[in-house]
């Protein structure tokens, strides 16, 4: 895991940080983490797997329709890229 230092953290927003991971029962580390997962993570962000289900409930695509795809597909390992 990395670690991340913030400089320069103002004594207030230091204070509101603290008194918010002690209303979660976090440490102001812990809140840290919480709040930057959030911001970077929403939860309404879109999932691609979530995406493409959704797409192939749209279009009406079965467990067996997989299995169609599953029996025909190609599973010749793929080679490496050449640059030469």
């Amino acid at each position: 895991m990395a670690i991340l230092t913030v400089r320069n953290v103002p004594d207030d927003v230091h204070r509101a940080l603290r008194l918010r991971a002690a209303q979660h029962g976090r440490s102001t580390e812990a809140e840290v983490r919480e709040i930057l997962a959030t911001a970077v993570k929403p939860e309404k962000r879109v999932r691609v797997g979530d995406a493409l289900a959704a797409i192939g409930r749209k279009i009406g695509l079965t467990n067996e329709d997989f299995a169609v795809f599953e029996n025909v597909r190609d599973r010749t390992p793929a080679e490496p890229l050449s640059f030469d």
